[in-house]
């Protein structure tokens, strides 16, 4: 996604999807709001998401600045991740994504 980020749009729509879009960042995110999370419990609280693309995904979002992973040297191995400044910013963002999805749901789901 680097390439695609060095000669992307000037819409800042389309600039904001090549961070944040796709079908899993939102929900990883989503999942480091309220604070550092070990990788087994992302796998626990993502259960659709394979481990290969859960670590693709983890390592793009840290790579973009979005996230920051902690190595702790114990037996067994601890690895969490957290927000960075830069991924708190986008807190709002996953709250406005939040609350529209729950409203559409409703509206659909009345109609049905």
């Amino acid at each position: 996604m680097k390439k695609f980020k060095e000669h992307t749009s000037t819409c800042p729509i389309v600039y904001t999807m090549t961070y944040i879009g796709g079908k899993w960042k939102p929900i990883i995110l989503g999942r480091l709001v309220n604070g550092a999370v070990r990788f087994g419990k992302l796998v626990v609280q993502i259960p659709d998401i394979s481990r290969k693309i859960l670590t693709e995904q983890l390592k793009e979002l840290e790579d973009d600045g979005l996230i920051i992973r902690h190595s702790y040297n114990e037996k067994p191995p601890r690895v969490e991740y957290e927000l960075s400044d830069m991924g708190k910013s986008v807190i709002p963002i996953l709250m406005a994504m939040t609350e529209w999805g729950a409203q559409m749901h409703n509206a659909i789901a009345k109609h049905k």
